[in-house]
């Protein structure tokens, strides 16, 4: 029988949590025959995840497919879930969040009317929610202020996004072979790489569909995940990585046709090449600001107008101020905006 969904899931010494994920997708989805399940297990070593994988796989074979590869990080293990994919849609939910169920049904009752009718939806997007483990409290990010509700569109269509409110990896349930299209190039051993996920395919989705439901639940809370303020910090050089990726990905301006679709675009890189100044200066790296430097000056290299977009825009000034009282301005601000948002 033909998949409806792929949910891929990177496992990395993962046991203690793996199960939950599992689970809710299993439970969500009645155990549906046009699911699937690939397990990545992305040389794990200290743990039962690759005997969990396999488990799961046995007790489930119709519906989960356990593969294990060598250590090669997030994104090379998202990217080997896609290459085992049998579903004509994809959507990565990492091993220690979870599906809510309800969500799912409706999220996969929708699917199943788009293959039914043959209509290729390239990116289905829905709803997430940050579930913070250290005061139990949850901020679900929806679209309804930027997206048409609940049919086709186009990004002529898109309104403006917020900065807190871009289509992260959560929210994206790709077409599989759209996604196999865009050819992703996803660094080995590299953190933050769900921000090429969320970047490079966009122009090859010429049509998405908005289904307004929290679906993926976001685990916040542990003291080694890569949105941990000290780990981010200690890591900044994955996110030089990553802001490289996507800006060679794209010359926005000359590139993409849509111009609601370019600004997007344009938006969310300038965030990203914020994230990199402030955490370069949260660093405490001796050659944090030269590697910032650096960066800066091979964007500018690459394509001015972009450059003078994400330097010297709103974002990119406030997060760039000189000398040291600039410095202290652009953490604290930072650190008004972490307390107001709550994304790490």
């Amino acid at each position: 029988m033909k998949k409806t969904i792929t949910f891929g899931i990177p496992c990395y010494n993962s046991a203690a949590y793996m199960d939950k994920c599992i689970q809710s997708i299993l439970e969500g989805s009645d155990y549906a025959d046009d699911v699937q399940i690939v397990i990545v297990d992305d040389g794990s070593a200290k743990d039962e995840t690759p005997a969990k994988a396999d488990e799961w796989q046995q007790r489930y074979p119709d519906i989960v497919k356990a593969v294990h590869q060598e250590n090669g990080g997030h994104g090379v293990a998202v990217m080997k879930a896609v290459a085992n994919a049998d579903g004509v849609y994809f959507k990565n939910i990492d091993s220690d969040d979870w599906a809510d169920a309800d969500a799912l049904k409706a999220l996969l009752a929708k699917l199943r009317e788009f293959v039914a009718a043959d209509e290729q939806v390239d990116l289905m997007i829905t709803n997430y929610v940050y579930e913070h483990v250290e005061d139990d409290t949850r901020n679900a990010v929806n679209y309804r202020r930027e997206l048409p509700v609940g049919r086709v569109f186009g990004w002529n269509e898109i309104g403006h996004f917020k900065m807190w409110k871009y289509l992260l990896m959560h929210a994206l349930t790709y077409r599989t072979e759209t996604l196999r299209k865009a050819n992703l190039q996803m660094p080995p051993h590299t953190f933050y790489v769900d921000n090429i996920y969320a970047y490079v395919p966009f122009p090859l989705c010429h049509s998405l569909y908005y289904l307004d439901v929290d679906l993926y639940r976001y685990f916040i809370g542990r003291e080694d995940q890569s949105v941990n303020e000290k780990v981010l910090t200690s890591r900044v050089d994955h996110y030089w990585r990553v802001a490289r990726i996507m800006m060679q990905a794209y010359h926005v301006y000359d590139d993409i046709d849509s111009p609601q679709l370019r600004s997007y675009m344009m938006n969310y890189f300038t965030i990203i090449m914020a994230i990199c100044s402030v955490f370069s200066k949260l660093s405490d790296r001796e050659d944090a600001m030269d590697q910032l430097e650096a960066l800066w000056r091979e964007l500018r290299e690459y394509d001015e107008r972009m450059y003078r977009r994400a330097k010297h825009g709103v974002v990119g000034t406030a997060t760039n101020l000189p000398s040291g009282l600039g410095k202290k301005i652009t953490i604290g601000g930072y650190r008004l905006a972490q307390k107001v948002v709550k994304f790490n």
